[in-house]
């Protein structure tokens, strides 16, 4: 499977350029329009956005660093392929840091923290009606980093980060094993009423099965392939 022709991408020099084309591919790679394993064409790449190849080659460098491509030795940048072993590392890593961060949440819950989520979650489930791809893939991500950010743990929140590039590749597959992406957003509720009971292993088994059922659907669709 091959990209499907140029992208057109005209920017406002508002921010860094470097920052503007690694967001740009980022979207581009999560939503398939460039697939794992194909080549980043710098000449391509500066042609098509109307810039010059120096901040491709930074942007490339910086996805590099998060995760989402590789360089390979003379021959330039590839959008990662996450294979059955790595996806299976990320998400042992992501149900430990989360079942952390839930019982943290839960421990200090009140009515202004389930205010936040509940708004999270409808704004995650209005986003999925829609047909951006990647706006789904960091609101997905937003409503989890918030959980982390409301466990009141500055190196578990720095942990999430760290691995977040990675879960951006891991949610995208996710996104491609369901017909429904809405039905993944409004999985969400059962976190919430996880965290609502009070009871920590009730908490923990939504926390295992929403983390478990992304798991067990990504690495299905990855054997399936095979």
């Amino acid at each position: 499977m091959k990209s499907t022709g140029p992208i057109s991408a005209p920017f406002p020099v508002q921010r860094n350029l470097v920052d503007q084309v690694a967001d740009y591919l980022t979207e581009a790679i999560l939503s398939s329009r460039f697939v794992p394993g194909e080549r980043l064409s710098e000449v391509a790449l500066a042609t098509d956005l109307g810039i010059s190849r120096a901040p491709v080659r930074e942007a490339a460098r910086l996805l590099e660093s998060r995760g989402l491509v590789i360089s390979r030795p003379r021959r330039g940048f590839f959008v990662r392929s996450l294979d059955a072993e790595e996806l299976s590392d990320v998400f042992d890593l992501r149900i430990g840091l989360e079942r952390h961060a839930f019982e943290r949440v839960q421990q200090r819950y009140s009515a202004a923290i389930d205010a936040r989520l509940s708004a999270a979650i409808e704004h995650l489930c209005s986003v999925a009606e829609g047909q951006r791809e990647g706006c789904r893939i960091e609101e997905d991500l937003a409503f989890h980093r918030l959980i982390f950010e409301l466990a009141d743990n500055t190196r578990l929140l720095r942990a999430f980060d760290d691995l977040s590039f990675e879960l951006r590749l891991c949610i995208a597959l996710i996104d491609r094993t369901h017909d429904i992406p809405a039905s993944i957003a409004s999985a969400h509720w059962l976190l919430l009423e996880g965290l609502r009971s009070g009871d920590p292993q009730q908490c923990r088994a939504a926390v295992d099965h929403h983390i478990g059922v992304a798991r067990d659907s990504v690495l299905a669709h990855l054997m399936d392939a095979d």
